[in-house]
C-alpha cells in the first residue's frame, strides 16, 4: 500500500502548523511585552512611562492585526513581520536614547527578543534574515538621529552582543522549519494510511459479508445436492435391482439360450453388478465429500478387463461405422486396483473417443508392458478434436467450445472423471490432439 501526498495537501497542513506556532508567539508577545516596562522603570526611569504607553499601543495594534488576519485568513508571515517590526522599532529606539551604562541591558534585551522569536517561529529562514537586516537598519537610523555616542562606544557596550545573537538566531528557523515540515509530512502520511486501512477494513468486512451470504447459499445448494443424490440413488438402485432380477430370470432359462445370448446375459450381469457398486459409492455422501476416495483394491488381470470393455463398445462403434482395432495383449498383466473404477477409466476414454470420432474412421486400442507399468493407449488418426478443447474437458469439466459436423456436442465430464480416478489410484494419464489425430494414454503400476 503506497500513500502519496499532493503539494496542496502538504501546504495546507504546513499552514495549519504555522498558524499554531504563530498563535503561540502572538499571545506570548501580548502578555510578556508590556512587562518589559519593569526593565524600563529600573534602567530608564526618565522614559519608562512613555515607553509603557508605547508598548501597550504596540500590543493593541498587534492584537487588532491578529484578529483581522485570522478572520480573513491572510498569510501568517505578514503578521509576524509586522509584529516583529513594531517591537524592533521600540527596542532600537531605546538602545539609542538610554545612558551608556544601560546600553548593554537594552541590547541584550533586544537580542533576547530576537532569539525568542526565531526559536518559536515556523517560517522559511530567509524571513529571519530579512528581519535581522531590518533591525540593523532601524538601529542605524535611530543611531544617526538620537545617539550621543560614537559607533565604537555603542559596539563595545552591547552592540556586539545583539549582532552575534541576531546572526546565530537566523540559523535556527532553517533547521526548525525542516524538522517541523518532516514531522507534518510524516503525520499526514500516517493519517492518510490509517484512513486507507479503515477503508480497506470496511471493504474486507463487506466482502466477508458477501462471502458469508454466498457460503450460506452454497450450503443450501449442498443440502439440495445431497437430497437429490439420495433420491436419485435410491431410484437407480431399484432400477438396477430390477435389471438383475430380470437377468436372473433369463439365466434360469439358460438351456433355451444360444451361446451368444448366454454371453450377453453375462455382460448384463457384470454391468449390473458394477452399476450397483457405483451407486453404493454415490449414495455414500460422506465419502463423496471426503478429501480422498476409498477404493476396493483387488488383484486382477487388467488386459482381461480392457478386453471386456473393448467388446462391450464394439457394437456402439459399429453403429457409427467406426472400426475398432484390437491390439490388446493376451498375456495376463496383474495390477492391484479397484476393478470397477479402473474399468470405468477405460470405458470413459474409449466411449468418448468413439463419440468424438468421425464416421468411417479407425480407432486403435493398444496395451503393453513398459518399465513395470501397464500402458493403455487409444490412437485415433482421424480429424483432431483440438488440444484446447481436450484441456477444457480434462481439466475444467467444460463442454467443447464448438462442435464440428463430425463430432457430437457433449460435456466432457467422462474425461475429467477418468483423469480423477486414474490419479487417485496412483496412475498417470496423458493426451494430445494435433494434426496426426487424437491420442490418449493411461499408465498403472503392475505387480512384480
Amino acid at each position: 500500500m503506497f500513500v502519496q501526498l499532493t503539494k496542496e495537501e502538504l501546504n495546507k497542513e504546513i499552514s495549519k502548523k504555522a498558524w499554531y506556532q504563530t498563535n503561540n508567539i502572538i499571545w506570548m508577545i501580548l502578555f510578556v511585552y508590556p512587562l518589559f516596562s519593569i526593565v524600563d522603570f529600573i534602567f530608564a526611569n526618565n522614559y519608562w512611562l512613555q515607553f509603557f504607553i508605547a508598548r501597550i499601543i504596540t500590543d493593541l495594534v498587534i492584537l487588532g492585526l491578529y484578529s483581522i488576519f485570522q478572520r480573513k485568513n491572510y498569510n501568517f508571515r505578514i503578521l509576524l513581520h509586522i509584529s516583529l517590526f513594531l517591537i524592533s522599532v521600540t527596542s532600537a529606539l531605546l538602545c539609542n536614547i538610554v545612558d551608556i551604562g544601560e546600553l548593554n541591558v537594552y541590547y541584550l534585551l533586544f537580542g533576547a527578543i530576537f532569539l525568542f522569536f526565531n526559536l518559536q517561529v515556523f517560517w522559511e529562514p530567509i524571513n529571519s534574515v530579512l528581519q535581522a537586516l531590518l533591525a540593523l537598519v532601524l538601529l542605524g537610523i535611530f543611531f544617526i538621529l538620537f545617539s550621543q555616542y560614537t559607533l565604537d562606544i555603542v559596539i563595545q557596550n552591547g552592540g556586539q552582543f545583539f549582532f552575534i545573537i541576531a546572526l546565530i538566531s537566523c540559523f535556527v528557523p532553517g533547521a526548525r522549519y525542516k524538522i517541523i515540515e518532516r514531522d507534518v509530512r510524516s503525520q499526514l502520511l500516517i493519517t492518510k494510511s490509517n484512513e486507507q486501512l479503515k477503508e480497506q477494513n470496511r471493504d474486507i468486512a463487506e466482502k466477508n459479508n458477501i462471502i458469508d451470504a454466498q457460503y450460506d447459499e452454497l450450503r443450501k445448494l449442498d443440502n439440495h445436492k445431497n437430497n437429490f443424490i439420495n433420491i436419485a440413488g435410491h431410484d437407480l438402485k431399484n432400477l438396477a435391482g430390477s435389471i438383475i432380477m430380470s437377468n436372473n430370470m433369463i439365466k434360469e432359462e439358460g438351456y433355451r439360450l444360444s451361446a451368444d445370448q448366454t454371453e450377453f446375459v453375462g455382460y448384463i450381469a457384470e454391468s449390473a453388478t458394477k452399476m450397483q457398486y457405483l451407486l453404493n459409492k454415490l449414495m455414500d455422501v460422506k465419502e463423496i465429500e471426503s478429501p480422498e476416495m476409498r477404493f476396493k483394491l483387488e488383484v486382477f488381470d487388467i488386459n482381461s478387463e480392457v478386453q471386456h470393455i473393448f467388446k462391450g463398445l464394439t457394437e456402439t462403434a459399429q453403429m457409427k461405422n467406426i472400426h475398432l482395432i484390437d491390439e490388446i495383449q493376451k498375456t495376463p498383466i496383474n495390477v492391484n486396483l479397484d476393478r470397477v473404477f479402473a474399468g470405468q477409466v477405460f470405458q470413459n476414454l474409449l466411449s468418448n473417443a468413439i463419440k468424438f470420432s468421425q464416421t468411417n474412421n479407425n480407432i486403435k486400442v493398444v496395451t503393453s508392458l513398459q518399465r513395470q507399468k501397464f500402458v493403455f493407449e487409444i490412437i485415433d488418426e482421424g480429424i483432431s478434436i483440438g488440444q484446447r478443447e481436450l484441456d477444457d474437458m480434462f481439466n475444467k469439466l467444460n463442454a467443447l467450445s464448438e462442435a464440428s459436423e463430425h463430432t457430437e456436442n457433449r460435456v466432457g465430464l467422462g474425461l475429467s472423471i477418468a483423469k480423477l480416478m486414474t490419479q487417485e489410484m496412483g496412475g498417470e494419464i496423458s493426451y494430445r490432439s494435433d494434426d496426426h489425430g487424437n491420442y490418449f494414454r493411461v499408465e498403472f503400476y503392475v505387480i512384480n
